[in-house]
């Protein structure tokens, strides 16, 4: 592996552990506004912040024009990932969700299939397997009766829309990436989540609220904002260039693992033995994967 790749899986990696982050600090705001309204906040001051980095770069003004229209159907894959999850939500669980979720590695490598041509090895559809069973470990914290306890809904249909979305996302960054410079991407890719998110506030005629957002607050949106809207867009963006969207995505697997350490360490949760085995196996799930990914890129 060439230090680009090995760049690349690191800002993975770290943005992993930004979105686990984002976890503990969007459960304290939820609840306080509408989560359409807090998706526009979190887009608004992103466009905010990026824009005099982005307009005093005469080059980058120019990548905006050229970029804004692929980053639109970027934008809007990556808002309707959002909408769909908080839609879904009004008649399923978190559990669920989080279940479901875990097939976004395994549909993205099977819709590189559709647009890439590159077919999945044996040895990495069994590791997105073992992957997914490892997560649900994490998720249902070792329990086999709550994980069977699990029944389907019309929620649970509609967020299966949500994650093809997710992937759809990542293939068309993929897909759609011109060389132009990351960051003009994730400006511009911002610029159409306000777009689509403020057309939905408007046709629902939802109160955006943000009054309400105070005292300690204030910091967990800055968080979101700066850490784990920004920073990620960025890194996955980034990432996703460089070393395709089936590596990146697999990096799912994961993240119920970096929540459970941040939740460990934040609030000092004990972390029971079976989820530890099961951190276990979906960390060498992820590394055998990412080993079997780059040797086929190498080979190609």
């Amino acid at each position: 592996m060439n230090i680009k790749k090995l760049q690349a899986h690191s800002l993975v990696l770290f943005a992993t552990v930004l979105v686990a982050g984002s976890f503990i600090a969007s459960e304290k705001l939820a609840g306080i506004i509408s989560p359409f309204s807090l998706i526009l906040l979190r887009f608004l001051i992103s466009v905010i912040v990026l824009f005099p980095i982005i307009i005093l770069k005469k080059n980058w003004k120019n990548q905006v024009k050229v970029a804004l229209p692929r980053a639109m159907i970027m934008s809007l894959f990556y808002t309707g990932y959002f909408i769909i999850l908080f839609e879904s939500l009004k008649t399923t669980t978190s559990l669920n969700t989080s279940t479901l979720y875990t097939l976004v590695p395994l549909l993205t490598a099977l819709l590189y299939i559709v647009f890439f041509r590159e077919k999945i090895t044996a040895v990495q559809f069994l590791v997105y397997a073992i992957g997914i069973i490892g997560t649900c470990g994490i998720i249902f914290k070792g329990d086999l009766n709550l994980l069977l306890s699990v029944s389907l809904n019309s929620g649970d249909s509609l967020f299966l829309l949500g994650i093809l979305f997710m992937a759809m996302y990542s293939i068309s960054m993929k897909f759609l990436y011109r060389k132009d410079d990351t960051l003009v991407l994730v400006f511009c890719t911002f610029i159409g989540g306000v777009v689509w998110i403020s057309f939905l506030l408007l046709v629902l005629d939802i109160p955006l609220e943000w009054t309400l957002i105070q005292g300690d607050l204030v910091y967990d949106m800055i968080y979101l904002v700066i850490a784990a809207t920004l920073m990620t867009t960025y890194l996955y963006q980034k990432a996703i260039i460089m070393i395709g969207p089936k590596s990146v995505m697999s990096y799912v697997y994961i993240s119920p693992a970096a929540v459970a350490f941040l939740v460990f360490l934040m609030e000092g949760t004990s972390i029971s033995l079976r989820v530890i085995i099961a951190i276990i196996i979906t960390t060498i799930a992820t590394i055998i994967l990412q080993l079997s990914l780059n040797k086929k890129q190498t080979q190609m």
